[in-house]
């Protein structure tokens, strides 16, 4: 199990710095975009649609890392005081029956609403925006296809918690 937990991990931790980076060319957009428009009066388009699909992407994509790393949002006034294996448990069973049909639903949908937008070639309905709309609406399904990984990636962690051959603290490292 671990033969798969160890490539799965570098891969996740791979895209989350890329998260980190999206995050930078973010900022150093907005900053420009903010440079432009007050201090000489000029506006991009393009650049302001770019600042959304930086932050799409990182999104998108920060999701399956943010379950690697188990920083998600739940109910962690009760989940805290949970022993460790329930903890695991609802974590295998809320990957399997939440996350993972969700991911594989939008996954479904989002290649087909990718491909149309190709097909017909959608760009920015501004005059001045991005071309190939296609490209930032890609990432909705590569991004679902992420998250399934982390899915796998989260419930072998967890079953392996379960099994007894990681232990909680090692789980935290």
């Amino acid at each position: 199990m671990q033969l798969i937990i160890t490539p799965l991990n570098k891969v996740i931790d791979f895209v989350g710095a890329l998260c980190g980076i999206l995050m930078f060319l973010m900022l150093l957009n907005v900053f420009y975009d903010v440079l432009a428009r007050y201090v000489f009066n000029d506006v991009s388009i393009g650049m302001q649609e770019l600042e959304w699909h930086f932050f799409s992407a990182m999104f998108m994509f920060g999701i399956g890392y943010t379950l690697k790393e188990d920083g998600h949002v739940r109910v962690d006034v009760f989940y805290d005081q949970m022993p460790v294996k329930v903890q695991a448990c609802i974590n295998i069973l809320g990957s399997l029956f939440l996350a993972l049909p969700a991911s594989v639903l939008v996954l479904y949908f989002g290649i087909d609403y990718t491909y149309e937008s190709y097909e017909m070639g959608e760009g920015s309905a501004d005059p001045g925006g991005l071309p190939n709309r296609w490209i930032i609406r890609s990432v909705i399904p590569i991004s679902s296809a992420f998250v399934v990984l982390c899915l796998l990636q989260v419930v072998l962690t967890q079953i392996q918690l379960l099994l007894g051959k990681v232990n909680h603290s090692e789980k935290d490292a």
